[in-house]
């Protein structure tokens, strides 16, 4: 198969805590090995089945403010009164070999990337089918008291305001189907003339070398 230059775009996965992004997420970059994961640093503790370097880079929040202060992240923000941050580095260096790359973020960090890479970010809401749901998937994690649960809920409704302003948004009702959906955009944003550039001047090229040999 032909290989076709273009350019890699960042793919920005952001839902309300218990939405589902991450393993829609996981779920889409094991059916598409050519799309890069940037690992974000966290403050807070690892829930049960976490790989610390896989899922998270874990830190205390001295190191975080270290980080921080060494302009490491690209982006960071406080969610739930824990520190999030994106590495600077892993997402230049994916960029810059021409791959695109995932990244689990929350709303105002997503907006943030979109105000910095305007043309080379695609921003993506997850949502359960409704509040219900969100608030019964919350409950069965089974990681965070009523109260946690009462404030999560309640950031939801704050972060919807933001999520407007995403391009798409996916329904995570069937999980099969939303990664479905998830790997569909990346696909369709894959084909945008605006990202495949140097193939359509290299193809412009050719064919016009191609007429005039004819001729000759």
């Amino acid at each position: 198969m032909t290989t076709v230059p273009r350019t890699g775009f960042l793919l920005v996965l952001s839902s309300p805590s218990g939405g589902g992004k991450s393993t829609i997420g996981r779920q889409c970059l094991a059916r598409m090995s050519d799309i890069a994961y940037s690992v974000s640093y966290t403050t807070r503790k690892p829930r049960p089945g976490e790989r610390p370097g896989v899922d998270y880079h874990f830190v205390s929040r001295e190191e975080f403010q270290r980080l921080l202060a060494a302009d490491v992240f690209l982006e960071w923000e406080e969610v739930h009164g824990n520190y999030y941050g994106t590495s600077r580095q892993t997402v230049a260096e994916s960029l810059a070999a021409g791959r695109d790359v995932l990244l689990d973020i929350d709303v105002k960090g997503g907006l943030e990337i979109r105000r910095r890479f305007a043309d080379r970010s695609v921003l993506v809401f997850v949502l359960p089918p409704s509040g219900e749901v969100l608030a019964r998937r919350l409950r069965q994690r089974a990681t965070d008291s009523e109260e946690v649960i009462a404030a999560r809920l309640a950031n939801a409704a704050q972060e919807l305001v933001f999520g407007r302003q995403y391009d798409y948004l996916v329904i995570n009702d069937v999980l099969e189907q939303a990664v479905d959906c998830l790997c569909h955009i990346i696909a369709a944003e894959r084909c945008r003339l605006a990202r495949q550039q140097e193939f359509f001047r290299n193809f412009s090229e050719n064919i016009k070398k191609y007429n005039k040999n004819k001729e000759l």
